[in-house]
């Protein structure tokens, strides 16, 4: 037992400490991929509850009940315009097969909504609800998005307008395209001397093409929405993740509607409402978190030495913002080119998440300034301060001053008086401060 108990703690300082220490410049390909694994999904779950995704999920699901009909309902017009708005239903079907008996309702409801929209006094009003509604669902989209990104700003109205619409428009035209493919190739094939051969494969391909088109669109969306620059790669590695734990929580819900034939006991016809919002919420998690694998896999440098960098002394700090700094300044006076924050990390081998606080806090001093590079838009950083001027105690100096000073309002006489008998002190140098005793200041 004492062994078991020592493995699970070897365990957990090695997923709490140990690899987080371990830079992936230090390891080979195989070791690589299974550590970057690791610590993706560690960071994947621990963004599940820091970045509280139940509450997200509840907020999406809320906002997906007020813009399902007008979203629907622009996304038909659309199709109608190119006369393919029998592909769409057929599409939104197998789609939302989970809800596949309410999707009639629904579609009820957006005929009534775009003949509504399109009569009298209701043509404006219609219209501008529909796109409020379809613009105000995206921008919760997009919010959730940013705040698993950390991304503090999000797109214009204009830009935000410009990318939607842009996909609402996209989505019919794909589908249409998609559809066809697939017919051109079942009539090709079936007058092919090949059918009996390849009928296997084509059934196995149309049970794996929802797999497919999930992927796809989850990787648009992993790209597309969050205001921020998402690689591919990493956008595709959450794409194939979600898209396929969301096809199998279709499969899954659907065969266990028996199980959940007890809702109708006691709902009656009104067990189809909380059944469709249980599967409005998981379906929103599972985006979510498919959310914070891209980011996790985009970022995973940011965590190395995670724990140790928020436990740093001030002294080790002191000491690192010193050696940025000097290697910002003697990169300016060699005449070298500029270097940016993941070049530093990787010369110096120091977690990137600590040099990006420190350049941060140096660049907030104005003891260095951002430059960009013209050529591949990377930002770097050189000094804003004449390098034959810039001392080591104006750099300290301009670190401690930096921030509110004075600001409380509940001061008194002692707190006055010391504060004008430490000005005069280096509280921070060993031979200023050596022989003062604290109760002497």
């Amino acid at each position: 037992m004492s062994r078991f108990i020592a493995f699970i703690e070897r365990i957990y300082i090695f997923i709490r400490f140990d690899i987080w220490r371990i830079t992936e410049q230090e390891l080979t390909k195989t070791r690589r991929f299974f550590y970057r694994f690791v610590k993706t999904l560690i960071l994947a779950v621990r963004g599940f509850a820091v970045d509280n995704l139940n509450l997200w999920a509840s907020a999406l699901t809320y906002s997906i009940l007020f813009a399902i009909i007008p979203l629907f309902a622009l996304i038909i017009a659309i199709a109608k315009g190119f006369g393919v708005e029998k592909l769409i239903e057929d599409s939104l079907q197998g789609t939302f097969i989970g809800q596949a008996y309410l999707i009639p309702t629904v579609m009820g409801f957006v005929d009534r909504y775009l003949k509504t929209t399109q009569a009298g006094i209701f043509i404006g009003i219609g219209i501008a609800v529909l796109f409020w509604s379809v613009m105000n669902f995206f921008r919760q989209v997009e919010n959730a998005f940013n705040s698993i990104w950390q991304v503090k700003k999000s797109r214009s109205i204009i830009q935000q307008f410009t990318t939607y619409f842009s996909a609402i428009l996209i989505i019919p035209l794909l589908i249409a395209f998609s559809s066809g493919i697939s017919i051109f190739i079942n009539t090709a094939v079936a007058q092919s001397f090949l059918y009996d051969v390849l009928s296997p494969i084509l059934r196995f391909g149309i049970k794996f093409a929802p797999y497919i088109i999930n992927w796809i669109v989850f990787t648009i969306l992993y790209i597309v929405i969050p205001n921020t620059r998402v690689r591919f790669i990493n956008a595709m590695i959450a794409g194939i993740v979600a898209g396929t734990a969301f096809q199998l929580f279709q499969f899954l819900y659907i065969h266990g509607q028996v199980y959940l034939s007890r809702y109708n006991v006691v709902y009656g016809s009104f067990a189809a409402i909380p059944l469709l919002l249980l599967w409005l919420q998981i379906s929103c998690l599972i985006i979510l978190l498919g959310a914070e694998i891209s980011y996790a896999s985009q970022n995973i440098q940011n965590y190395d030495y995670e724990v140790d960098t928020k436990n740093i002394s001030t002294r080790y700090k002191d000491f690192l913002t010193l050696f940025i700094t000097y290697i910002v300044v003697k990169q300016f006076e060699n005449q070298k080119p500029a270097l940016s924050s993941e070049q530093i990390a990787i010369n110096y081998k120091l977690p990137i998440r600590l040099v990006n606080q420190i350049l941060l806090k140096l660049v907030e001093v104005s003891v260095i300034s951002e430059v960009f590079n013209n050529d591949s838009k990377i930002k770097t950083f050189q000094p804003s301060i004449d390098i034959y001027q810039l001392t080591v105690n104006l750099l300290f100096s301009k670190l401690d001053k930096h921030g509110a000073e004075l600001f409380l309002t509940n001061k008194n006489d002692l707190l006055d008086s010391f504060w004008q008998k430490t000005l005069n002190i280096k509280l921070r140098s060993e031979e200023a401060t050596t022989h003062i005793l604290v109760k002497d200041i």
